[in-house]
């Protein structure tokens, strides 16, 4: 697993991902000591998504997400419900991913 930081390479891998799946009770913070800070920091042009973070997990691509929050400081500070976004299957993504949560093992 490892984080996409280019912005760049980012907007082509994301084309056509669609809802796959929710990462549930877990923070901005927590996904930010584990993921780096979101590859998107910054608000959407229709405010949709406050954060975003781009992952690639062999070959798929996954992104983790506020959705129609509208609320940067709520996105930050309570919300702990994110969608996931991919192309394909992402259980095996999210499985990966809450056990690196609850170890506190990073990508950074």
């Amino acid at each position: 697993m490892e984080k996409i930081i280019s912005k760049e390479d980012v907007l082509e891998l994301v084309s056509g991902t669609h809802l796959v799946g929710k990462l549930v009770g877990y923070t901005y913070n927590q996904l930010v000591k584990v993921l780096g800070e979101p590859t998107f920091n910054e608000v959407s042009s229709d405010s949709k998504v406050q954060k975003e973070w781009v992952i690639k997990d062999g070959n798929d691509v996954f992104t983790i997400y506020d959705w129609k929050t509208y609320d940067e400081q709520y996105t930050m500070n309570e919300l702990s419900i994110w969608n996931i976004g991919g192309k394909s299957y992402a259980g095996d993504f999210i499985y990966k991913l809450e056990y690196m949560l609850t170890s506190k093992k990073s990508l950074v």
